[in-house]
């Protein structure tokens, strides 16, 4: 098919990803003005079928948004009751006090939530007030103007041959048209990845860090649940060979989420994240409370942690990167949420105003202002040393320093450490395994601990297999020739879903993509040291069904 030939539609703003970013910008650009025509485009089956998130949620996005979202039923309904802190030893833990900690640690007044009922609750809102909303939408192309700017998306491409081309079955999906276009996708999308290439968004930035977020639903004895209750872990099983922790919030229901963060700069190519988050839930404490429960559900996703310094720029001619997209997350906190609402609600005042303006001006400067300067820079600002002292100096130094750092930015405003910067991305951080000791994993008990294929049955994903793979190879070569004997080739162990694997065929050694196992958690485009596999979206509606709790 030499010229596809596709319908466009025209909006006044086009919002790639109905999470709670780009919701967030839908619902505010409806109450600034009715009139306008704006459409929220999402790649997964419904919405929040693709949000992995059992979190804690800071309110104040919300209140800004929505500030009677109580009176409309937001599905806010864990109240956190108390916060606990410990350091995990193999056989024990110590308690860390709440009194030393800063303030923002404090998580009185939030709540634990299922995100993705969040999401689906925001989308209802949404489209009360006119919001056009299309699930089982994958954006798979930018379309870009006469200019050189950004002036729409591709959506809606299904039943592509098998090596990517265009077949008699073939639909070839419509070209959506915005004054601007808002990329909401979250965590290393496709899109956004081309954007931040293409205009130089992130020149003079800190690269960008990562951390992989496994978790897993767990229905428990009611005689140990205690509804609204937060732990954090750090130390075992992690210890030297990475960063990162845990969280165990018990919403309602006697389900408790159990997750576990690996940092993705680590250096030994060895080390397995899933396997690390198996292992931890073998840990006293933890396999105490799960003791006579049973899992139900298991996803992954990859964080952003690079923080203030990392923020690429946030517009690009015809639009702008939301939350996650640009990496908002406070990294100590562990918490993006309401900073993604905050960040929709400030694009869409921007762009409320050029377009009430019928300006040419097609840059939304006064949305990077308040972004930087208004509460979400102050809330990553104050954070900003926390991630790069943990990776220079340790855990420990970065508890003591950065606790330190955390109360004069509270205190006063101002770092003794100035703004600290994060030196190598985090594939360029892994080192080559002969350099590095294996580690030795024990087996999963299929009580507490499961493997991967068995955990990714429930993530409830899928792809038609009859699509292209949507993990893309630079170099077909580069996994068995270069990351195999370097490497260990270790997408075998970062993958959280068993895509990757090593196969030997005839007596060589083999490359295999799984894809159809895919959680959509991008790690792969992250951590592999070669940075041959990029992610891209596969056709609408495929990947995990996160189950609606």
């Amino acid at each position: 098919m030499a010229e596809i030939e596709r319908e466009a539609m025209e909006y006044d703003v086009v919002i790639v990803g109905a999470g709670p970013a780009g919701l967030s910008a839908a619902i505010r650009l409806k109450q600034l003005d009715a009139d306008l025509d704006v459409v929220v485009l999402e790649k997964g089956s419904e919405v929040g079928a693709h949000i992995l998130s059992g979190a804690v949620l800071d309110p104040c996005g919300l209140d800004a948004l929505m500030p009677d979202w109580k009176e409309k039923g937001a599905p806010l309904n864990v109240a956190v009751k108390d916060d606990n802190f410990y350091m995990l030893g193999e056989a024990g833990q110590i308690r860390i006090p709440n009194a030393p900690m800063p303030p923002l640690m404090n998580n009185h007044g939030n709540y634990i939530v299922s995100m993705g009922n969040v999401c689906r609750w925001m989308a209802e809102q949404a489209e009360e007030l006119g919001v056009e909303i299309f699930p089982g939408m994958a954006c798979s192309e930018l379309v870009y103007g006469d200019k050189g700017e950004v002036k729409g998306v591709v959506a809606g491409v299904f039943g592509l041959e098998e090596d990517g081309s265009y077949g008699p079955n073939t639909e070839p999906g419509m070209e959506l048209h915005g004054k601007y276009v808002f990329l909401s996708e979250g965590v290393r999308g496709s899109l956004s990845k081309e954007v931040i290439a293409k205009y130089g968004l992130s020149d003079g930035k800190e690269p960008q860090k990562y951390g992989v977020g496994m978790k897993e639903i767990w229905e428990i004895d009611p005689a140990k649940h205690k509804e609204g209750s937060v732990t954090h872990t750090m130390g075992w099983p992690l210890n030297s060979n990475a960063g990162g922790g845990s969280f165990i919030y018990h919403l309602d229901n006697n389900q408790v989420y159990v997750g576990f963060v690996v940092h993705l700069n680590y250096k030994n190519p060895h080390l397995y994240p899933y396997m690390e988050f198996q292992r931890f839930k073998h840990h006293p404490m933890v396999a105490e409370l799960l003791k006579g429960g049973k899992r139900v559900a298991y996803g992954a996703r990859a964080i952003t942690e690079g923080g203030y310094q990392s923020m690429p720029k946030l517009t690009f001619p015809g639009g702008a990167l939301l939350g996650c997209s640009a990496g908002m997350v406070n990294v100590p906190r562990i918490k993006g949420n309401h900073n993604a609402m905050l960040s929709g609600k400030a694009a869409a005042e921007a762009a409320y105003e050029m377009i009430k303006a019928d300006t040419t001006d097609q840059e939304l400067t006064a949305y990077e202002a308040e972004v930087r300067n208004g509460a979400i820079g102050k809330d990553l600002k104050m954070v900003r040393n926390v991630k790069p002292m943990w990776s220079k100096w340790g855990l420990t130094a970065s508890l003591a320093l950065g606790g330190l750092d955390m109360w004069t930015n509270n205190l006063f405003g101002l770092s003794l450490f100035g703004t600290l910067g994060h030196g190598k991305n985090d594939a360029e951080a892994t080192e080559p395994a002969e350099q590095h000791k294996p580690i030795d994993y024990p087996k999963p008990d299929g009580v507490l601990s499961f493997d991967r294929l068995t955990n990714v049955s429930f993530a409830a994903t899928n792809h038609e297999e009859s699509q292209p793979c949507h993990l893309r190879l630079g170099n077909k070569d580069t996994p068995i020739s270069v990351n195999l004997p370097k490497f260990d080739e270790p997408a075998q162990r970062y993958c959280p879903a068993g895509v990757y694997e090593v196969v030997e065929k005839d007596g060589k050694a083999e490359f295999v993509i799984n894809f159809q196992n895919c959680v959509h958690c991008k790690t792969c485009d992250i951590k592999d040291p070669s940075q041959n596999i990029n992610w891209t979206t596969p056709q609408g509606g495929d990947g995990p069904n996160y189950p609606n709790m």
